[in-house]
């Protein structure tokens, strides 16, 4: 299968994620159908699971906290707390692939994680390419002229926001295109 194909494939099955009835809807001025979810976004690490959470109408992710890694349930209910604090009605968790798009051994746990989460709690977990985001992380902060302790401190949730952010962007972009090639 090509990328493109893949892609489009991603986006018609991801708009009928969110229209399958999980999501709370606006309907912008042309009439389309916008779907309204608050989202938590995570960057997992073998340390550290940098949290974002996005407004209730999933627009803008905003970086929460950095939870510490122990393992097993205590980091599901780890997770678990943040989302009933938040509210949140679906994760989208930051896949770790290769530069040339497969995923390895951190994807896999990555993805372990995210099928454990998603029968802890109940709720969709969505994954997301991740790739650079921690890079573009440090970025921002060597632009805010923040000191490197506090990078240090920061830089797995603003990583979390950046992903949050992407997969936000672009899957409204994708919700709206099948929407509008749907007869």
């Amino acid at each position: 299968m090509s990328a493109s194909a893949s892609a489009s494939t991603f986006g018609f099955a991801l708009a009928s994620a969110f229209f399958a009835g999980s999501a709370v809807f606006d309907t912008d001025l042309d009439g389309w159908q916008i779907p309204r979810m608050r989202l938590l976004g995570l960057d997992v690490g073998a340390k550290t699971i940098g949290v974002a959470v996005c407004d209730d109408d999933g627009i803008v992710a905003t970086p929460l906290r950095t939870l510490p890694r122990h393992g097993g349930e205590r980091d599901l209910q780890a997770v678990g707390a943040v989302v009933q604090e938040t509210g949140a009605k679906a994760l989208v968790v930051g896949l770790p692939l290769d530069l040339s798009g497969d995923e390895g051994d951190a994807a896999r746990r990555v993805r372990a994680l995210g099928e454990a989460l998603a029968a802890h709690l109940a709720c969709p977990v969505h994954y997301w390419d991740e790739r650079f985001s921690t890079a573009a992380a440090e970025r921002a902060l060597l632009e805010g002229n923040v000191r490197r302790k506090r990078r240090k401190e920061v830089i797995n949730h603003v990583a979390a926001a950046l992903i949050l952010q992407s997969f936000i962007e672009s899957s409204a972009g994708r919700a709206l295109q099948v929407a509008r090639d749907t007869p």
